[in-house]
């Protein structure tokens, strides 16, 4: 590491110690995440369909009432938690007697039945094996996809205790080694390959790790040149994931499994552009969609590590590496601003305010423009030995 590697791991011990004290203090939150009982499982389906023959009965036309995941209106912000969704959330009426709607109200039910049988017999499905379960039903994936955690929503139950599972897009690397559920040994760092996050992070147990830190990257591109670079040996023990993009629900839960049980610093490495920002925002403070299981997804301590805008002028990025934001970055930068979120971050409101008016964006790869590996060799480990995260 250098000699300047006393002060790095001073730095990260100090961020070790407030994460210990924030987590005594989120202990209360984590429990809300707690999965139910089989039982209660069940019951909950049970009063539904009670719900929809009591109608029947009535001669009235069943409906449902999911709630509305996508409307800010429902939401409201905790700074220990993130978004999460509001006790008196609007609902969106799923009727059985409405052309626009019947279609809706007949998969629901059909997930429903799924879920109930899965829950039942103790077994588990992908949202894959329930699409080709019925693919005249559902048409499409996404439809699938959609109706499992409208279900969650509604039932407020997680989708792991639906017995639903989800494949991972997302990869992990570095110093880290785990059981899955099903007695399968993972060792993160047993190859140059990364190990894809698993499907069903809620049955991973006996996590061994020397981490210093985690570090959450952007882009799959990004990632693998930290694998090639062979990063996580080189600088200091730590473990780097991706969720390629915007992320899946799995590296989402696996950030927060890790924080949870090793108490390290989390770090975001994204592009300085309003989509990079948004990324970054979902690992801490969630998403509107799923802001229903905030309490199992969102890492409120994630900190901005880079690219940050003010990066690009302190290092001289090459210009001809920059890229002009369009209408819709603008749009995009204006609608970050005014997330509840964004009041208790005064840098990142600094961030995002130069961002606008240089007009400006860049990717990570621009770095490469300064040298070939100057993010790995320079950039990365400047940061994190001498602080500039945010």
């Amino acid at each position: 590491m250098g000699s300047h590697g006393a002060e790095f791991f001073l730095e990260v011990d100090k961020l070790r110690v407030q994460l210990l004290n924030n987590a005594e203090a989120t202990t209360a939150c984590q429990r809300v995440g707690v999965e139910v009982s089989h039982r209660d499982i069940l019951t909950r389906i049970e009063n539904v369909i009670l719900g929809i023959v009591s109608s029947l009965s009535r001669d009235k036309a069943p409906v449902l009432a999911v709630p509305n995941r996508s409307s800010w209106a429902n939401v409201s912000f905790d700074s220990e938690v993130g978004l999460q969704m509001s006790s008196g959330s609007s609902v969106t009426t799923i009727r059985s007697d409405c052309p626009s709607s019947v279609t809706k109200f007949a998969q629901i039910l059909k997930v429903l039945s799924v879920i109930y049988t899965l829950v039942q017999s103790n077994s588990y499905a992908t949202k894959r094996d329930i699409y080709y379960n019925n693919t005249q039903l559902f048409g499409s994936q996404n439809t699938v996809d959609v109706i499992v955690d409208d279900i969650s929503c509604m039932l407020k139950i997680s989708r792991r205790s639906l017995h639903v599972l989800a494949t991972s897009k997302g990869l992990i690397s570095g110093d880290l080694r785990y059981i899955e559920e099903d007695g399968t040994r993972i060792n993160c760092h047993s190859s140059s390959t990364a190990v894809p996050v698993s499907s069903n992070i809620g049955g991973i147990r006996n996590i061994v790790s020397s981490a210093k830190f985690v570090l959450i990257v952007e882009k799959d591109a990004t990632f693998q040149r930290l694998l090639d670079a062979e990063f996580c040996t080189k600088l200091s023990p730590c473990i780097i994931i991706t969720g390629k993009g915007v992320p899946d629900v799995n590296s989402r839960l696996m950030v927060r499994k890790l924080w949870d049980t090793l108490h390290i610093p989390v770090f975001a490495l994204v592009d300085a552009d309003p989509h990079g920002i948004e990324i970054m925002c979902i690992y801490k403070y969630g998403s509107v969609a799923m802001s229903f299981e905030a309490h199992s997804l969102t890492v409120p301590s994630v900190m901005w590590l880079g690219l940050l805008p003010s990066d690009i002028q302190r290092l001289r990025v090459p210009e001809d590496t920059l890229i002009p934001l369009t209408k819709r970055d603008e749009s995009k930068l204006n609608s970050l601003l005014k997330r509840p979120y964004f009041p208790s971050q005064p840098d990142w409101q600094k961030e995002v305010e130069l961002m606008r008016q240089s007009k400006v964006k860049a990717e990570l790869q621009s770095l490469a423009a300064i040298s070939p590996d100057f993010l790995t060799s320079v950039y990365l480990p400047n940061k994190l030995r001498y602080g500039g995260w945010v």
